[in-house]
């Protein structure tokens, strides 16, 4: 997605927002759930088609460098990679602890950050493999082994 198409659907889901809150202020606490729902069934597609896209493209550069038989580049770990994932991260906190918080109070808000914090977590540790302590080098057995 380019940063045109990226505003753009930053603006078209802070709108989707913006009609769930106003219909929820309409309807009353009844149909709450099901717009909460509804909005990030959203969300999700929204992701869903990101990560297809990303996956597509992925793909195509891997092909690419197979067809060429040059060693693949490590976009993977790049910084600009980093910061997108650390700014979609904190985009997508806010409408979600407003909904977790509206919905549940101080657990639904808990949630919210435990799941934004976790999917945060996997990024890192699929970026570095040190991350947890891995070794890079993918021995798996004892230093006795030598």
């Amino acid at each position: 997605m380019t940063g045109m198409d990226a505003r753009h659907g930053d603006a078209e889901l802070k709108k989707e927002l913006d009609a769930t809150l106003h219909t929820r202020r309409e309807l009353g606490d009844e149909y709450e759930s099901a717009l909460v729902d509804s909005f990030l069934e959203k969300v999700e597609q929204r992701l869903d088609g990101a990560v297809d896209r990303r996956v597509r493209r992925q793909l195509a550069e891997q092909q690419m460098v197979a067809a060429r038989g040059a060693r693949s580049p490590q976009s993977s770990d790049s910084w600009g990679e980093r910061f997108g994932f650390g700014i979609v991260s904190l985009v997508l906190a806010v409408p979600l602890s407003g909904i977790g918080g509206g919905v549940a109070g101080l657990k639904g808000l808990l949630v919210a950050w435990v799941g934004i914090v976790g999917v945060n977590v996997v990024q890192a540790a699929r970026l570095s493999p040190d991350f947890f302590g891995r070794r890079r080098s993918g021995r798996s057995g004892s230093d006795w082994e030598d």
